[in-house]
């Protein structure tokens, strides 16, 4: 496939079903477009994300994964978002510090969740975005040198807030933009698992599964996978995929999509078809569900939120494939008689 050809035919196909009726029928639909992605017609939003991927074939995939390109009809700020973490993560892997906090300081902005990325993207920075999963390595980086940087994003944050509230001229967008995914005020049914969970539970579990269960993972997968913190930084994207307050199709599609980085992995894979089915089972329940209770009122809650439970089952099983492949790559071919027992 000529790539000087294809590249600009995808493009200009994605602008066609922007401003095509589909893209109308799909605004602001729930499966796509949460609460606090939802934006207005922009000209140039259907463009942006597929402009910033790392290489011509992750481009490809980018731009024809469904997940991302749907989100884009809906008007989704959701591929800002993506785009930004793209950007930041290759800023890290290029050796431009700055420009990778700064940012990440504006994806910070659209969702404050994503500011958990802070530690491994640092490290990344002070490290060798080379991969080596398949010759790990004690982190041997001065850890002093993310100091300056944290410092710096800091600094970012702090005027990016400042301009946010002189734009707005009150403070009433930190509760919109910080506060709402970690007290989940609104509870539209969209594709991630806490929507319903919280209707059925006492509000204070709240805290520990919107703020503490999230953080608890970043730590352990900085120290497993510290040899390749690029890695590190894919797994935590799928950690956020399935277990983000406000999600949508968006964020497993770019971290679906990321998986191109890592083609050593993919032999070492456990269940790839499984996790494809349960990924194509989900996509077909998501809106035959949604349908039922909201159109057709022939249903109730419990459809859809069956569909959402499958594909938060196909996102943590593509999740934990990727952590079993990645460490199983290191150990290299088996000989015969031979058997993992442990990592």
């Amino acid at each position: 496939m000529d790539f000087s050809v294809a590249f600009p035919a995808l493009v200009a196909g994605r602008l066609a079903l922007a401003y095509s009726p589909l893209s109308d029928w799909l605004k602001d639909d729930h499966l796509l477009s949460s609460p606090l992605t939802s934006y207005s017609r922009c000209a140039v939003r259907s463009v942006l994300p597929g402009q910033y991927t790392l290489v011509l074939m992750l481009k490809t995939r980018y731009l024809l994964n469904p997940y991302i390109w749907l989100p884009t009809l809906a008007l989704s700020t959701s591929s800002f978002e993506n785009t930004l973490c793209v950007l930041s993560l290759l800023f890290a892997c290029q050796g431009r510090p700055s420009a990778s906090v700064l940012t990440l300081a504006l994806l910070t902005q659209l969702s404050m969740p994503l500011v958990l990325l802070l530690l491994p993207i640092l490290l990344l920075i002070v490290t060798s975005p080379v991969s080596c999963l398949a010759s790990p390595r004690p982190f041997l980086a001065d850890i002093r040198k993310t100091l300056p940087l944290l410092a710096e994003f800091i600094a970012y944050s702090v005027v990016l807030s400042l301009a946010a509230t002189l734009v707005c001229g009150n403070r009433l967008w930190v509760t919109q933009s910080w506060i709402a995914p970690l007290v989940l005020p609104d509870l539209t049914p969209n594709p991630g698992l806490w929507w319903y969970f919280f209707t059925e539970m006492f509000d204070h579990f709240r805290p520990f599964f919107l703020m503490v269960h999230l953080l608890i993972y970043v730590v352990p997968m900085c120290i497993k996978f510290q040899h390749d913190m690029l890695y590190a930084c894919f797994l935590l994207l799928g950690v956020f995929a399935t277990f983000k307050a406000y999600p949508t199709l968006s964020e497993p599609g770019l971290f679906l999509s990321m998986t191109a980085l890592f083609p050593e992995t993919f032999a070492y894979l456990h269940w790839p078809i499984v996790t494809a089915l349960l990924h194509l089972h989900a996509s077909l329940l998501l809106p035959l569900f949604h349908s039922l209770w909201l159109v057709q009122g022939t249903g109730n809650a419990n459809f859809f939120y069956a569909s959402t439970l499958v594909f938060g089952m196909a996102n943590g099983a593509a999740l934990l494939d990727a952590i079993w492949a990645g460490l199983r790559i290191a150990l290299g071919e088996l000989k015969d008689g031979c058997e993992v027992i442990q990592e």
